[in-house]
């Protein structure tokens, strides 16, 4: 398997098999953070977990209503802000070593697809 990197306006995700400590990369624009394989494989399991249940609450909020939705693992947070159809996601590592980041609403949509395909190629 070679290494990968998906990329879009605002984002970027990359797995790297070979890699011996880390093989993850997520980042936007201008700023980006290597991830321990667990930390990527918690960090996609979280955003689809949170992806799904933003969607989820769509029919019990009211026209115009904010969500925050929070999930986390040993190893990383995660949040999720905004509406049900455009929100900002958020991470912070929690492990030896810290690190964070933020997507923009037009960022997360191509986001969330590439961090489900990510490791099936």
């Amino acid at each position: 398997m070679e290494r990968i990197v998906k990329s879009g306006v605002g984002w970027r995700l990359g797995w790297n098999p070979q890699a011996v400590k880390f093989k993850g990369l997520v980042g936007g624009d201008d700023w980006s953070i290597e991830l321990t394989e667990r930390e990527l494989d918690d960090f996609c399991r979280l955003l689809d977990q949170l992806t799904k249940t933003i969607s989820k609450m769509a029919d019990e909020l009211m026209d115009g209503e904010r969500i925050v939705c929070e999930a986390e693992s040993d190893l990383l947070w995660m949040q999720v802000e905004g509406f049900p159809e455009s929100y900002t996601v958020q991470f912070i590592l929690n492990e030896e070593r810290r690190g964070e980041g933020k997507w923009p609403v037009d960022a997360v949509p191509s986001l969330v697809q590439a961090a489900e395909m990510l490791k099936i190629f």
